[in-house]
């Protein structure tokens, strides 16, 4: 099937802010088939800006065969989800704003684009110790796991597990920005190609044969700096208020 071209789909994302967004002030249409690297697949990442909602949304749907994932806010809403990005270490709709094609109001869309901008030059939060432990300890289990007998099918679910838990501790304890999907690839190889091609022939071994050496040693390799393996000593208190009294016996 034909690759859609940018000009295409933004001609789409345009018709779509025109008539289901009327009143938006601006939006950005962003995503794989605007930077020109899609697939016939590809969907369009809107994001509509309009002065006021009750509240955000997101929704789903199909625009002269196109499919459209849109993310509709007001700048509060906006404000709270870039800020909740930010936290997590991964700026998925900082990099849609700041990448996308304007439509509409274009002098508040370029100065929201500034500041996007500005905010991943910076960079994500450290990564607190509580998450760095966390990920050492989940990445602990699962490779103590892959160590003994396991049938393939289990070998498959905890690889699948660990990948992302490990990709994580690689880039954010690098400071930098994390990422889901075919983005931990991309972003691995940006942060240092040879570490990619580590991830990828240790994960293909481990997925194609089942055998385990190799993910094994980059998982210790990527946890050394942060103090290696966690199990012993881990303690993580749940907060007070997590709490529900029991209702009473009949």
């Amino acid at each position: 099937m034909t690759i859609p071209t940018p000009i295409e789909a933004l001609t789409v994302a345009k018709a779509v802010v025109a008539t289901r967004y009327a009143d938006a002030a601006f939006a950005f249409a962003a995503g794989s088939i605007m930077r020109g690297d899609g697939t016939y697949l590809s969907d369009i990442d809107l994001v509509v800006i309009h002065d006021r909602l009750e509240t955000a949304r997101r929704e789903s749907f199909t625009a002269d065969g196109f499919p459209i994932e849109a993310f509709v806010h007001d700048p509060e809403t906006l404000a709270w989800f870039v800020d909740a990005d930010v936290a997590r270490g991964r700026p998925s709709i900082l990099n849609m704003i700041a990448e996308g094609k304007i439509i509409g109001d274009a002098d508040r869309a370029r100065a929201l684009q500034r500041d996007m901008a500005r905010r991943l030059a910076d960079g994500p939060p450290p990564l607190a110790p509580g998450e760095r432990d966390a990920l050492r300890y989940d990445i602990t289990d699962a490779i103590d796991d892959l160590r003994g007998e396991r049938r393939p099918g289990e070998i498959l679910a905890i690889g699948a597990t660990l990948y992302p838990r490990l990709v994580e501790l690689s880039l954010r304890g690098r400071g930098r920005w994390n990422g889901a999907g075919k983005w931990a690839p991309r972003l691995l190889a940006a942060v240092d190609a040879d570490l990619a091609v580590r991830y990828e022939h240790a994960f293909r071994i481990l997925f194609v044969s089942g055998k385990c050496e190799d993910v094994i040693a980059l998982a210790e390799r990527e946890m050394q700096p942060h103090g290696g393996p966690l199990f012993d000593g881990d303690c993580r208190p749940a907060p007070s208020s997590w709490r529900i009294r029991p209702r009473s016996e009949p």
